[in-house]
């Protein structure tokens, strides 16, 4: 028996209301905590957090739904022994995140992952063995509100131990919505009418990840920062702009960082920002991410001022065309896995089929236990 899955995007978008509809088998997320080569006597770190399996073979006509204009051509395609399937992703499941291992790390990242597996079985009760069975990693992603929230503000006031003058921070961001290696504007302004000097103006953008496993446990980690030996005089004025560019580029080595999830053969990014409709069963959130900008005021003998100013991480919305690629057919494979060019299918019914082009990638090795196929 050969079986063969044929997905139409690995990328389904929560949209906050629902979350786009993946084809057959079972779908399940996962999130690991803990290294591979740590499971041992049977103790696993993994947690199951949505499963869901339907039967392929022989179809069940009670599950029967309109044919997409996709499964429509695959069905012609492949003919009278492919069989289409439908199931939506919940959309209360957290977006794919990974957090990045470190240098030492071996074998799956930690992290909140989704799978698509395909297996022949007497019963859904059945151990799924690698050797008849196939599998695909798939992405729950969210883009960029199309309205962003208000412009960030925060200010505090400070007074000194024998003095009844105080001095008083304020800062604020350009606007609340950045795309991801998009340089973020922070204006600082200084009164001190306090008889204390401030020595330095320290920045940074913390990236907070909220681990909701058995119990919620919060990990902030700087992502970007800037000192400036801008000092403050007593009864003066200061007003200045300072610029920072989260990128994980410049955050590599930092393990546990969280990342948006990538699939094989791909780089990504720091982790977006996670858009959450509803927060009330912590158990299947997995990991929320957010990102503040602390500015901080180092005050000479009279310790520190600082305010933070939350923002939004995220990728933008892609426009039409992109983000209906896979609904119109015109995307024939993972183009950074292939060196085919895509059919034109608005001209042509066929379609050109392609396993995963692995052992034409330079430094890439073949991995025998995943057998992914697009069309």
């Amino acid at each position: 028996i050969q079986l063969t899955v044929y997905l139409g995007k690995r990328d389904f978008v929560d949209h906050l209301d629902h979350v786009d509809p993946v084809v057959f088998v079972t779908l399940t997320c996962a999130f690991r905590y803990g290294r591979e080569d740590l499971d041992v006597l049977g103790l696993s770190f993994r947690k199951d957090l949505y499963i869901s399996t339907f039967q392929a073979y022989p179809p069940l006509p009670e599950e029967r739904k309109p044919y997409s204009r996709l499964q429509e051509r695959l069905l012609k395609k492949l003919g009278q022994h492919a069989y289409p399937f439908y199931f939506t992703i919940p959309q209360n499941l957290p977006c794919s995140v990974t957090l990045q291992p470190g240098p030492e790390d071996t074998g799956k990242a930690c992290g909140v992952d989704f799978e698509i597996r395909a297996f022949c079985a007497k019963s859904v009760e059945e151990k799924i063995h690698k050797r008849n069975s196939v599998r695909l990693v798939i992405r729950k992603v969210q883009y960029a509100p199309e309205t962003p929230g208000p412009q960030p503000t925060a200010e505090t006031t400070r007074s000194f131990l024998m003095s009844d003058r105080s001095l008083h921070l304020e800062a604020s961001l350009d606007k609340e919505l950045y795309y991801h290696g998009e340089p973020i504007s922070v204006n600082v302004h200084v009164t001190n009418n306090s008889t204390k000097t401030v020595k330095r103006v320290k920045i940074s953008v913390r990236q907070y990840a909220d681990i909701c496993l058995f119990s919620t446990a919060q990990y902030k980690c700087p992502v970007a920062q800037v000192e400036a030996d801008d000092q403050v005089s007593p009864s003066s004025t200061f007003c200045k702009v300072y610029t920072l560019t989260p990128t994980l580029s410049n955050n590599r080595e930092k393990r546990g960082l969280a990342l948006d999830g990538k699939l094989k053969h791909e780089d990504t990014n720091l982790a977006s920002s996670t858009i959450v409709k509803d927060a009330s069963n912590k158990e299947v959130l997995g990991i929320l991410v957010s990102y503040r900008v602390k500015v901080k005021l180092v005050v000479s003998r009279g310790g520190d001022v600082s305010v933070e100013l939350p923002f939004v991480l995220m990728h933008p919305k892609p426009t039409d065309q992109s983000s209906s690629r896979p609904q119109s057919d015109e995307w024939c494979s993972d183009n950074e896995l292939t060196s085919a060019p895509c059919s034109n299918f608005s001209q042509d019914d066929d379609f050109v089929f392609e396993d995963f082009a692995r052992l034409r990638l330079k430094g890439m090795k073949d991995d025998k236990d995943e057998d992914d196929h697009f069309c």
